[in-house]
């Protein structure tokens, strides 16, 4: 055959992802490069979604998703932020976030129009951007504080921007987005009738005393944005693929109509597992941003004891490290140094930004640490090993 696949997808390389756990699993490395945990969520989740699998009906869930999930999503928003959402027409349920962003994007974006992402950014958001036949507008945030400039922002803005892409907490960066910032997005919406997408899957992952907000709870927000939320980051079970969409009712019909052609529905078992887990109490949230917060310390001294200059950490289950404080400068070079020769994958920083980018940073790396003490332990001291 000589005609051409999708460049969209077909002049890309393969995911950093996939490709850095090859590569770990090929030197037997420990992978903290992919973002899994490596313990499943809680065992009254699992035992529920047996339950309801055993007992079926294993047929096809309602496309909006299961009534009893979509209750839970609307109880969850009202029980940590607030916010008032009706159940049967403000909540979608998605085969995972990844999916709910392609929605988002493939329902609110038409040929020539523009959106506006923060960079670095997470990999799936530009081919899914451009497949809808939207250019993507990158606006960098510069280290080390990685905040987002209201000049840089404004620039951005032409007449051709229909919607601005929000990650908080932030994956790679670990960084929670301040109320000034988010105020900064909220009022440049509100001044260019602009919709924003907000990737909120790391909600329960703010450390240190932080309050996760909402953009949707900021004023003229409720009506133009679409808050993502995921059971896989909350609940350590990223291969349920369950996510879940708020947004206004225009909104939310624009998505369903999206996800009915992408996924149509999501395994209705697991639906009804994550519909109770997000009932369950203050101790269970407590106690999981608590653990996450004890290994992201573990890490972090485990990192500085190899000899990295380790960045903040505010939320999410990642670590950045300067590797030029390692004596390296080339963060895709470094990555596959360390998985080869030290054993331990991390994945480069500058794997999340757009191709054309030409000022991507290229000394960071990233690192995760949602896995058992004794493997944090173990890839620390492979490091300390290597580099000492």
């Amino acid at each position: 055959m000589t005609r051409p696949f999708n460049p969209v997808f077909a002049n890309r390389p393969k995911s950093i992802f996939p490709t850095m756990s090859a590569l770990a699993a090929e030197h037997g490395a420990i992978n903290l490069g992919q973002g899994f945990p490596d313990e499943d969520g809680p065992q009254e989740m699992l035992d529920l979604a047996a339950e309801a699998l055993r007992r079926g009906p294993n047929q096809y869930a309602p496309v909006e998703g299961v009534p009893a999930l979509r209750a839970a999503v609307a109880a969850d928003n009202k029980r940590f932020y607030g916010l008032e959402i009706d159940p049967q027409t403000e909540t979608l349920v998605v085969s995972g976030a990844t999916e709910g962003l392609a929605a988002a994007f493939l329902a609110l974006l038409n040929p020539g129009d523009e959106a506006i992402v923060f960079s670095p950014f997470y990999e799936c958001y530009a081919p899914q951007i451009e497949a809808a036949g939207a250019r993507l507008v990158a606006v960098p945030l510069s280290p080390p504080g990685w905040r987002i400039d209201a000049s840089a922002l404004a620039a951005a803005i032409t007449d051709r921007t229909k919607l601005i892409v929000v990650n908080t907490p932030h994956n790679p960066l670990g960084k929670v987005m301040s109320a000034d910032e988010l105020e900064i997005v909220a009022g440049v919406a509100r001044a260019n009738d602009l919709y924003v997408v907000c990737d909120e899957v790391y909600e329960h992952l703010v450390f240190d005393g932080r309050a996760h907000v909402p953009l949707m709870s900021l004023r003229g927000m409720r009506e133009r944005t679409v808050r993502i939320g995921s059971a896989g980051k909350t609940f350590s079970v990223t291969g349920f693929r369950i996510g879940y969409l708020t947004g206004s009712t225009d909104m939310i019909m624009a998505l369903m109509k999206a996800h009915q052609f992408i996924a149509y529905t999501s395994p209705a078992p697991l639906q009804e597992a994550v519909a109770a887990a997000l009932g369950m109490g203050d101790e269970y949230y407590a106690t999981f941003r608590a653990g996450m917060q004890a290994k992201r310390d573990r890490l972090a001294a485990g990192l500085a004891g190899a000899g990295f200059e380790v960045m903040p950490c505010e939320g999410t289950y990642f670590l950045t490290v300067d590797i030029r404080s390692v004596g390296r400068d080339d963060d895709v070079a470094f990555c596959r140094e360390i998985t080869e020769k030290a054993r331990v994958a991390a994945v480069p920083l500058s794997a999340f930004y757009a191709s054309g980018e030409t000022a991507k940073p290229r000394h960071y790396a990233r690192f995760c640490f949602c896995k058992k003490p004794d493997v944090l332990d173990e890839a620390a001291a492979r490091l300390r090993a290597y580099f000492l």
